[in-house]
């Protein structure tokens, strides 16, 4: 059994539904290990800052239903540097921490890989995005949310569609990876999907928009990841004014929304397993890892491969996408 008597819990990065979970399990599951349990408020601001309160199960009770996160969030300029770090870590030893769960994305992960790498104090990641995007695990925290939050709204801009014979291009989140819109855009039977990961997209959408002309295609959607490399929705929309003058072009940007809303029975479920996983990874005195989700098992995936590996689309799935789109 590790000597560890206290740790941390903190949320960094974008939010996404499914992180009150992962601290409710975090804090629970230490409680349960008798361990005392620290909140830290808004991320590595709140490390750098001093930003502590204690957490007992009383305080995590009525929140796994919650989106957004009880200890807030926030992005930190200051811990990108070895004076800021420094300074976390002397607050951390003030205060008694001797270990951290990291709750977060991508910047999240490569922040506590180099803080490990100067400091003694381990830090074990737990992967809370909605863009799915992190390589060794098959799931994040809030992906599924997303994904239902999506659908959801595409399914309601459909029926206005259809009603007044319009194109909708719809922008869904995604800077540099397009899990969210292949999959709603499958979910959701759109005519194209447009992706980050594949480049060039204009002439093959307007071969597809062609045919659907011809076919008489009274309505169509048109989903693209916001990091697309054709500009964006309003970009792709611009263009394709310009060849198809019959058609009533509208786009609509999800934004936010994505973000929000109570997380899913299956984010809640993968929250509480990764919160608990992360626990006991301390306890086993493991260090600059993350726990992942592979082929339905908690995995352990050291940071440097979390943050530097590139985890890829299934391809198959843009070929099933253009074939059900017909």
């Amino acid at each position: 059994m590790s000597k560890i008597k206290r740790i941390g819990v903190l949320t960094s990065g974008g939010d996404a539904p499914g992180m009150n979970a992962a601290i409710r399990a975090v804090t629970r599951a230490a409680i349960y290990n008798q361990l005392d349990v620290i909140g830290i408020r808004r991320g590595y601001q709140g490390l750098i800052q001093g930003l502590f309160t204690q957490l007992k199960a009383f305080n995590v009770s009525d929140i796994i239903q919650n989106g957004g996160t009880i200890l807030k969030t926030a992005r930190c300029k200051e811990f990108t540097t070895p004076e800021g770090r420094k300074t976390a870590y002397d607050n951390l030893v003030k205060e008694g921490i001797e270990g951290v769960v990291v709750i977060g994305g991508d910047g999240t992960f490569t922040g506590a890989r180099i803080f490990n790498e100067e400091h003694n104090i381990p830090f074990v990641g737990v992967p809370g995005t909605i863009d799915n995007d992190i390589y060794g695990t098959d799931y994040t925290i809030g992906y599924d949310t997303c994904l239902n939050t999506v659908v959801e709204a595409v399914d309601k801009i459909r029926d206005t569609a259809s009603a007044h014979n319009r194109m909708f291009f719809i922008e869904v989140m995604g800077a540099e990876a397009g899990f969210i819109a292949l999959n709603s855009g499958i979910a959701s039977g759109a005519e194209a999907i447009l992706i980050p990961e594949i480049k060039n997209q204009a002439a093959v959408l307007k071969q597809t928009l062609e045919d659907g002309f011809k076919r008489r295609k009274s309505s169509n959607i048109i989903i693209v990841a916001e990091g697309d490399d054709e500009g964006g929705a309003f970009k792709i929309a611009d263009k394709v004014k310009e060849d198809f003058k019959d058609y009533d072009v509208r786009v609509i940007v999800l934004g936010h929304i994505q973000r929000g809303g109570s997380p899913s029975a299956r984010d809640r479920v993968v929250a509480s397993r990764f919160g608990y996983a992360a626990v006991e990874a301390l306890l086993d005195d493991q260090k600059s890892v993350m726990v992942g989700l592979q082929n339905d098992e908690i995995a352990l995936v050291p940071f440097r491969k979390a943050v530097k590996l590139h985890k890829e689309v299934n391809k198959n799935l843009l070929e099933i996408a253009d074939i059900l789109s017909i």
